[in-house]
C-alpha cells in the first residue's frame, strides 16, 4: 500500500501544470493575507514548504532576502523553476524535502509557510515539531490549508470527499484541532481565520477517475435537504457549487 507520500509524488507529478495556473492556488487575496501575517523583513529567510509550482514563494520573494521552496514531487518543483526564470526572480530556489524530515538546520529560517498542503502530511504533529525546529526564536509560521466547520457530519463527508479527489489526502482539520496541536508542538497561536470558497463541483471532480468522480456525484447526490443546505449545494448556470472550507493560521515560537 502507497504512503501518503508516495501518492502525492505520483498524483501530483500527473497535475504539476495544472498547478501553474490553479485559481485556487494563484488567489491574490489569500496569497496577499498569507504575506500579511508572515511579514517578512527585508533581511529575513523564509522558508515555504510543499511550494508545488512556488506561488506563495513567490509572494513571499519581494519582501525577504532569500526564499527557500521545497517540495516532494521534482515535477512541481521543474515548474516552479520554470516560472521562477520566466519571472526573473533571483532570492527563491528550491530543493526536493520531506516535510516530515527537513535538511535545514535548527533556527535556520525566520518565516515558515505552507499552503494548501498539510491535509496531506501523513504525521502532522511530526511536520509541525519540525517547522518549529527549523524556526528562529520569536519565528513566523503562517499555515494556509484546506478545513472542516466544527460539525461531524460536514466533516466526515468533506474528508471523504476530498480522498475521492485525491487519494494521497489524509485529514483536513478543523480550526479547533490546528489550535490544539499547534499548541502541542509549542508554538503561540496569535490568529486563527476560518474562511469559505463557494467552489463549483468540477473543483472535486477534474483529473479524477471516472471512478472516483462517480463516487463524488453519488455521495452528493444522496444528500437530503439539511445536509445539502450543510454544504450550500446549490445549481447555478447550469453547474453545481458546494461550500469549500479553509482556515489560515499565523503562530510564533
Amino acid at each position: 500500500m502507497k504512503t501518503p507520500e508516495q501518492a502525492a509524488r505520483e498524483i501530483f507529478g500527473e497535475r504539476a501544470a495544472m498547478y501553474t495556473t490553479s485559481a485556487a492556488h494563484t488567489d491574490p487575496q489569500v496569497l496577499a493575507r498569507v504575506v500579511e501575517l508572515a511579514a517578512p523583513q527585508a533581511d529575513e529567510s523564509a522558508l515555504d514548504l510543499a511550494t508545488g509550482t512556488g506561488h506563495t514563494a513567490f509572494a513571499l520573494a519581494p519582501h525577504a532576502a532569500r526564499v527557500v521552496g521545497t517540495d516532494l514531487t521534482p515535477q512541481m518543483l521543474a515548474e516552479a523553476q520554470r516560472l521562477a526564470h520566466d519571472r526573473a526572480i533571483g532570492n527563491v530556489c528550491f530543493c526536493l524535502a520531506d516535510v516530515h524530515g527537513l535538511p535545514f538546520g535548527e533556527g535556520a529560517f525566520q518565516i515558515v509557510t505552507c499552503r494548501r498542503a498539510a491535509h496531506h502530511f501523513s504525521d502532522i504533529l511530526r511536520a509541525l515539531r519540525e517547522m518549529k525546529r527549523v524556526l528562529r526564536a520569536g519565528g513566523r509560521l503562517v499555515v494556509d490549508d484546506r478545513s472542516v466547520p466544527e460539525d461531524d457530519f460536514v466533516d466526515e463527508r468533506m474528508n471523504e470527499l476530498d480522498r475521492l479527489h485525491d487519494e494521497s489526502h489524509v485529514r483536513q482539520y478543523r480550526p479547533s484541532e490546528w489550535e490544539r496541536m499547534l499548541e502541542a508542538c509549542g508554538f503561540a497561536v496569535e490568529s486563527v481565520e476560518p474562511y469559505i470558497k463557494h467552489r463549483p463541483l468540477t473543483s472535486l471532480t477534474d483529473g479524477v477517475s471516472t471512478d472516483n468522480a462517480t463516487k463524488i456525484h453519488a455521495l452528493l447526490g444522496g444528500l437530503n435537504a439539511v445536509q445539502r443546505k450543510a454544504f450550500n449545494l446549490i445549481e447555478r448556470e447550469g453547474q453545481l457549487y458546494l461550500n469549500h472550507w479553509y482556515v489560515m493560521i499565523a503562530a510564533t515560537v
